[in-house]
């Protein structure tokens, strides 16, 4: 798939690095704390897929576009997340899908502290280049610059909020 927009942030956690789980984090995150990390967080939830793969359910209002992401399980580590999802994408066009990978890494900085990069990935799918089409809409360019600027801003706001969430989990010893 092509990308749209490609965007990171980072922030940083005051707690060791092998105090922190990304992963159980991810798939622990309850839907009153996923609300609290950003005005565009509606709801969210976990499943399983038929393979038995966790996954985490999301839905954001973002520009005026709803999303339902339903991000499967790729990588599971402690210090790196990484979940994919063929996203529901409601707009005034209509309905379409969108691919979002959504990843995130812990590096080390110090023995107390760490920084959290969140990098999320939005792609074309056939169905969402077949709405622009039906909307006329072919400036692609256009379409990428206004996604880059809505992702950045979205993951400029959550990014530090996940951090605060994670640092009190794991100042909690939740992961221990």
């Amino acid at each position: 798939m092509k990308i749209i927009a490609e965007s990171t942030s980072r922030a940083n956690i005051k707690a060791p690095f092998d105090e922190i789980n990304l992963t159980e984090w991810l798939f622990s995150l309850k839907n009153h704390e996923y609300q609290a990390c950003s005005s565009s967080h509606i709801a969210s939830g976990i499943s399983f897929n038929e393979n038995g793969k966790r996954v985490s359910i999301n839905v954001e209002l973002i520009a005026g576009n709803l999303l339902v992401q339903h991000y499967q399980e790729d990588i599971s580590k402690p210090s790196h997340c990484r979940v994919n999802s063929i996203s529901d994408s409601i707009s005034g066009l209509g309905n379409t899908k969108l691919g979002i990978t959504w990843e995130l890494v812990l590096h080390r900085l110090t023995a107390s502290t760490c920084e959290l990069e969140n990098h999320v990935v939005v792609s074309f799918t056939d169905q969402f280049l077949e709405l622009l089409k039906k909307a006329g809409i072919t400036d692609l360019e256009a379409v990428k610059a206004g996604m880059a600027e809505n992702l950045a801003a979205h993951n400029l706001e959550e990014t530090p909020l996940f951090a605060i969430d994670i640092e009190k989990k794991a100042r909690l010893g939740l992961w221990v």
